[in-house]
């Protein structure tokens, strides 16, 4: 299968389940952002204070894991 008809396929599962689409992506970028956080945590060493970063890191964590584990199943049962 050539990359441009399996694109083709994926885009029509997309229009066919836009909410599940949505939660995919915003689900990938998330990790995304989460894992340039955590690069950037890293190299700038312990956190002094309270550790803005860090603590934003870790909400962003539990905002994907409450995603998953609460919204997802309560949208799967309201359709």
């Amino acid at each position: 299968m050539s990359p441009a008809r399996g694109f083709t396929r994926l885009a029509a599962l997309a229009r066919q389940h836009p909410v599940a689409a949505a939660l995919e992506v915003a689900t990938l970028l998330g990790c995304l952002l989460l894992l340039g956080g955590i690069a950037l945590a890293i190299t700038r060493g312990p956190p002094a204070g309270i550790g803005e970063l860090w603590l934003g890191i870790i909400a962003g964590g539990a905002a994907i894991v409450v995603l998953w584990t609460v919204l997802v199943p309560l949208y799967e049962r309201t359709s």
